[in-house]
């Protein structure tokens, strides 16, 4: 074989070999930064799922304030 082919196909290899390291890389941060949206979205969930019961709360809170307020 001549020097260029196998210069060539050495080139190419390494050249195989970056680029399918370069996507893993990719890869793996793509995934924890997705991991780090769904803990947020998680974390954000759990508020939303709370917050009518909170306002319940302060309804029933303010129409106790106004009943102690008139028999006074």
């Amino acid at each position: 074989m001549n020097n260029e082919i196998i210069v060539a196909i050495i080139t190419s290899l390494l050249a195989l070999v970056g680029t399918a390291v370069g996507s893993f890389s990719g890869f793996k941060l793509t995934s924890y930064r997705v991991e780090q949206l769904e803990k947020k979205v998680d974390k954000h969930n759990n508020f939303a799922e709370r917050m009518p019961v909170v306002e319940e709360q302060i309804k029933v809170i303010n129409h106790r304030l106004s009943d102690l307020e008139k028999t006074d």
